[in-house]
């Protein structure tokens, strides 16, 4: 089938699509230990014994409601994982390019995803020990934890 297209207006853009998102009942407690106490908590399945980060209702392994089992965990870690960010977007949280890793917490069986700074990303390296850096102005995001940095 072929399409006349003589009778087609195209018009070349950008289109913005604003938008929010609620973090729920755990993940906001989440994010206000983050921001006013400097704390980074999860949640551990007491039949599982396993603690997870970002805090979440129910526990994966065994379907337990652990949503009131809160936990502070430390503020230092293992890369586990990492990816290089390479290119621009006004979206993202830095300039490219940044490292976004994954960072086993003591204290935690699940990584939790975050910027790494402090390390030439041709430098960095799986097995890094992480400190968790936060940020001196609230932000209300996920963000008032900066970053992690090289111990």
């Amino acid at each position: 089938m072929t399409e006349d297209k003589r009778n087609c207006f195209v018009l070349e853009g950008k289109m913005a699509l604003p938008n929010q998102y609620f973090a729920g009942r755990l993940g906001s407690r989440f994010i206000i230990a983050l921001r006013d106490k400097k704390k980074i908590t999860g949640i551990r399945c007491k039949k599982c014994n396993k603690t997870f980060i970002p805090p979440r209702e129910y526990c994966e392994q065994c379907w337990t409601n652990i949503s009131e089992n809160w936990v502070d965990l430390g503020r230092e870690g293992e890369l586990i994982n990492y990816t290089v960010i390479r290119y621009g977007d006004r979206h993202l949280p830095r300039k490219a390019p940044y490292i976004l890793g994954q960072i086993l917490l003591k204290g935690a069986d699940t990584p939790l995803t975050h910027i790494v700074e402090g390390v030439d990303p041709k430098d960095v390296r799986v097995g890094m020990k992480l400190k968790a850096v936060f940020a001196e102005k609230p932000t209300n995001t996920i963000l008032d934890l900066d970053h992690f940095e090289p111990v």
